[in-house]
């Protein structure tokens, strides 16, 4: 099973507490997590229990011709794909925690300090936007977009400085293919002059800055593949409601954020925006919460675990019934009387006055039959 490093090993909890044998395959982009994992689980858990085998594609290729009972796959949507035609050679059910583009809805009605605060902890502070639950970008209203920005910029400089890339408090990008990714995407022709806040970047540190880009066209790189790293696009619409086809249009985000005092507007975000999990007045803090089911839905994952929700996950529910020698209903067996016909209807129908008129029938005819014999 290969996971992300990221909560590699909350699953394995679930798993190992539901009475499962695991193996793990750490990703390869991450070398030193996955050195780190192969030596501290070996050496401190049962290897009869839990073994972490490391390697690149040769080696998920090989775990993935192997059968298993369940496979728990976290990652991105090209890799699922060949993690469930594995599967589906052995009929396995799998787990596929994803991702998407996770929306930030803010309202202008907010406590607009706390609640950039809290974005900013959600997308920069959460691995500089390198988890699956980060804010991807954000939709808010013209009018409101300048304050939202100058806030945005005023507490990224509180944060990590006038001079980020010196920072010690941002993360650096997991690896040069990344950075290279994250870079084209900033390149891109049709975000020229986007750009409002950040931008800076450092091959040799691995290092891109907190960025800001102002209504980058929706049809750019950056709007269409997740982000997955320290860029923000702000999009801008005449009045938050219309961000609903905006979403609702692309494929089902692993999240989905709402700001907001206004209690109409919450109602209408829940129930318009499907999404893995919905945070009002926050991001990604659910993933922190261990009694609500963490996963997505359609591209963004199928299956949830985290707590609870990771003992079900590796978990089969097998029904047992158990019956005693003790009466047994003739109406089971032929033959198929009219009297007989007339009770199982009734029984399928679930209509009690029918089965009562069946019954009395039945056992009228029953009877009748015994008496004539």
């Amino acid at each position: 099973m290969e996971l992300s490093t990221f909560a590699i090993l909350d699953p394995v909890v679930g798993a190992i507490a539901a009475g499962n044998a695991v193996v793990l395959k750490p990703s390869e982009i991450a070398p030193a997590m996955s050195s780190l994992l192969a030596k501290y689980v070996g050496q401190y858990l049962d290897s009869s229990a839990v073994r972490v085998v490391e390697g690149a594609i040769p080696e998920t290729s090989a775990l993935l011709e192997q059968k298993w009972d369940k496979i728990f796959y976290t990652g991105n949507g090209r890799v699922a794909r060949v993690v469930m035609t594995a599967a589906a050679k052995h009929l396995t059910p799998v787990v596929l925690e994803l991702g998407g583009k996770s929306p930030v809805l803010v309202d202008s009605d907010v406590n607009l300090k706390i609640a950039v605060r809290r974005i900013i902890a959600g997308k920069w502070g959460c691995n500089n936007g390198q988890a699956c639950i980060s804010p991807d970008y954000i939709i808010t209203t013209r009018e409101f977009a300048g304050k939202l920005r100058e806030m945005l910029e005023r507490e990224l400089n509180r944060f990590y400085g006038s001079e980020p890339l010196q920072s010690s408090d941002l993360s650096r990008i997991v690896n040069s293919n990344h950075f290279d990714r994250l870079v084209r995407l900033l390149d891109d022709e049709k975000v020229a002059g986007k750009i409002v806040y950040g931008g800076q970047r450092d091959k040799a540190q691995l290092k891109i800055a907190p960025t800001l880009l102002l209504d980058v066209p929706q049809d750019s790189l950056i709007m269409n593949e997740e982000i997955f790293g320290p860029l923000l696009p702000i999009i801008t619409v005449e009045k938050l409601e219309d961000s609903y086809d905006m979403i609702t249009s692309r494929t089902k985000p692993l999240a989905a954020y709402l700001f907001t005092n206004r209690k109409n507007v919450k109602e209408q975000f829940v129930k318009t925006i499907s999404a893995g999990g919905l945070v009002i007045n926050d991001s990604a803090i659910h993933l922190t919460v261990h009694s609500l089911p963490f996963g997505g839905v359609e591209e963004s994952g199928m299956g949830s675990y985290h707590g609870k929700f990771s003992f079900d996950a590796f978990s089969h529910k097998k029904a047992v019934l158990y019956r005693s020698f003790l009466g047994d209903a003739p109406v089971r067996y032929p033959p198929y009387t009219h009297g007989k016909m007339k009770l199982l209807r009734a029984l399928i129908g679930g209509s009690i006055l029918g089965i009562l008129q069946a019954l009395v029938g039945w056992s009228s005819y029953s009877a009748l039959k015994e008496k004539s014999a």
